[in-house]
């Protein structure tokens, strides 16, 4: 599929999506939004992949939500609601997407940037980068998550002060935050993502998918019911799939197991 607003690729078990919009900042205009939300998607159906990375072209990961097209909308706010709509299905999408995703962040992720951020599984950001959700700063609100995910992720207060003052956080800010996996110069920020996606390479893709889907669905349920919801998928995933009685072959023959 053509793509005009990101570039896919696909390599070594990897996906890569890069917002392609570096004269915008890499800002999420509905058509770019819409070649994401496909692209995701065929991501999902590709059985070789076993991590989707997504990064940004340019000198910023995504500055946010395109606001030319906010400023465009008006005098039709009839077209805000399936804007937000298509958003919020593409950070869905990420979430549930059955491998790993990676965001690699440069330069800036804010607002909707930062959004996108907090669906994605991990973050490796550069020490220089710019993390915050900025909304406030002009009279907005966030429409991509910020109010449900941040506070997950960083605690109430901590997200309460990102999203009421506009702060922004260096890279190592987000790591001692929470929103980050790993800080690292710009110019090891590659090295640091092949070191992460060579420890995913030979993983079950089956078994990646159930161990990230029943995180996700069990982080906000209560324990006894988080734990019945993880007993049941081991059950499953052991009577559904090959891949376990593969791994304790290869481990009982102190070799790597083949998925």
């Amino acid at each position: 599929m053509e793509y005009s607003n990101i570039k896919v690729a696909r390599e070594n078990a990897v996906a890569t999506i890069r917002l392609n919009r570096p004269d915008a900042m890499n800002a999420l205009s509905p058509e770019l939004l819409q070649e994401l939300s496909d692209a995701v998607a065929a991501v999902g159906q590709d059985q070789s992949v076993k991590a989707l990375v997504i990064r940004g072209e340019g000198r910023s990961f995504c500055a946010g939500a395109d606001l030319i097209f906010f400023d465009s909308i008006f005098g039709d706010l009839a077209q805000l609601k399936p804007y937000i709509d298509l958003l919020n299905r593409c950070f869905l999408q990420l979430e549930e997407l059955p491998v790993p995703t990676i965001a690699v962040v440069h330069g800036f992720a804010l607002a909707g940037g930062l959004e996108l951020v907090l669906a994605c599984d991990m973050v490796i950001v550069a020490e220089d980068a710019k993390l915050g959700d900025q909304h406030a700063n002009f009279g907005l609100m966030p429409g991509g998550g910020s109010t449900q995910r941040l506070p997950g992720r960083v605690g109430m207060q901590r997200a309460m002060e990102l999203l009421t003052t506009g702060r922004w956080l260096s890279g190592p800010e987000a790591v001692d935050w929470g929103l980050a996996l790993r800080s690292v110069p710009t110019e090891r920020i590659d090295d640091e993502l092949e070191g992460l996606l060579a420890s995913l390479r030979g993983k079950s893709r089956t078994g990646l998918g159930w161990i990230k889907s029943i995180t996700q669905r069990g982080k906000d349920l209560p324990l006894r019911d988080g734990l019945a919801l993880e007993g049941a998928a081991f059950v499953q995933y052991f009577a559904t799939s090959p891949h376990p009685q593969e791994g304790i072959r290869a481990f009982k023959e102190k070799r790597q197991p083949e998925f």
